[in-house]
């Protein structure tokens, strides 16, 4: 099998840039590298679009997803040239589950106290929800462990995500016929890290890390994120 395209799929309260390390890394060893623009407004149209974007690349794929990315991947690798799948500190959702389930199963993070909703317009409907980290708590509960003027810039440019994506519940769950890796990031405040060894352990993943690294991994710890991509890939063949 020729080595896949590692697609890196961004989650809520970030955009591609959060990518940035891992994806120089990447590029600097020689892989293919795609980093598309998660619209984060609903599960369904993000894995949707995601899909669409995994189908038209030619060749295998590995897909890479962070936080809310993770149930981002979780729908979209069903793609059939989808090969492998990688949850950085994600959400591994079961078929029929939504976010709002798996995280409800756990004690809440600190991130629930430092939301903002924002409405923004839906054109010919009820307008939707922005939701949102609170700027001066970004650095502490999102980006810990990140530079804090790197903090400061993802703080005031990250990208919300539609409250809706929190209810829906995934219709498929790749994980069943795909391989899948994972990163538990241990000191993470954003997401409970019992959510991540949970769906990990429910998922069967081949391998799990876990590092003391808070919520972006990717961020903070991007040698180990790069090593269990090409762990992968290795395993792959």
């Amino acid at each position: 099998m020729p080595a896949p395209t590692i697609v890196l799929v961004h989650g809520a309260f970030a955009d591609s840039a959060s990518f940035a390390p891992v994806t120089r890394q990447l590029l600097d060893q020689g892989y293919t590298v795609r980093v598309p623009a998660v619209p984060n407004r609903s599960l369904l149209g993000d894995s949707a679009y995601i899909r669409s974007v995994v189908e038209q690349i030619e060749g295998p794929v590995l897909l890479v997803g962070h936080s809310y990315g993770g149930a981002v991947i979780t729908v979209a690798g069903v793609a059939e040239n989808v090969v492998g799948l990688v949850y950085l500190s994600g959400y591994a959702l079961d078929k029929g589950e939504s976010l709002g389930q798996l995280q409800g199963g756990f004690p809440d993070s600190d991130l629930a106290a430092n939301l903002v909703y924002t409405p923004f317009p839906v054109e010919g409907g009820e307008p939707g929800t922005d939701v949102s980290v609170k700027i001066d708590a970004f650095p502490s509960v999102f980006a810990a462990g990140v530079d804090i003027a790197d903090a400061e810039v993802l703080a005031v440019s990250q990208r919300p995500l539609a409250a809706l994506a929190f209810g829906e519940a995934a219709p498929v769950a790749a994980w069943k016929t795909k391989p899948a890796w994972g990163i538990v990031s241990s000191a993470d405040h954003t997401i409970n890290p019992d959510v991540e060894r949970f769906g990990y352990q429910r998922a069967g993943l081949r391998t799990v890390v876990e590092i003391d690294a808070p919520h972006l991994v990717m961020r903070s710890h991007p040698a180990e994120v790069v090593k269990l991509i090409t762990d992968a890939i290795a395993e792959l063949g």
